[in-house]
C-alpha cells in the first residue's frame, strides 16, 4: 500500500512549488484527490488539528477524494492518513486559507 500522488485543487501537490495556486479563500473548498496503490481495502482520512475528516474505505488500487472548507483564514497542516490493517502511510499537506483575494 502506498500513496502514489496527491492532487490539491486540481494540481499535483508539490510542497516546493509556488503555493499560490493551492490557496483558498474562507468558505471556498479545497479539493483533495489521492491515488492509492496496493491491494485489498484501506481506511483513508484527513487528520487536521486532531480531528478526522472525510474518512472513507477505499478499494486498492483506487482514489481517495475529499473536499473541505474553512471559515477562517490561516494555515493548517493536514495529514493524509491511509490505514490498512494497522499499517499507516501518511503525507502532509499545507492548506492555506487567505484572509482576502490576492491582488496582482
Amino acid at each position: 500500500m502506498k500513496i502514489k500522488f496527491v492532487q490539491l485543487n486540481g494540481l499535483v501537490y508539490n510542497p516546493n512549488r509556488d503555493p499560490q495556486p493551492y490557496r483558498r479563500l474562507p468558505g471556498k473548498p479545497f479539493s483533495i484527490r489521492a491515488s492509492l496503490g496496493g491491494e485489498g481495502q484501506a481506511r483513508a482520512y484527513l487528520l487536521i488539528d486532531g480531528e478526522r475528516h472525510c474518512e472513507k474505505t477505499v478499494t486498492l488500487p483506487g482514489w481517495f477524494e475529499c473536499e473541505i472548507a474553512f471559515d477562517t483564514p490561516g494555515a493548517r497542516v493536514a495529514e493524509l492518513v491511509v490505514d490498512q490493517n494497522g499499517e499507516l502511510v501518511t503525507e502532509s499537506l499545507l492548506l492555506d486559507v487567505e484572509a482576502h483575494a490576492w491582488v496582482g
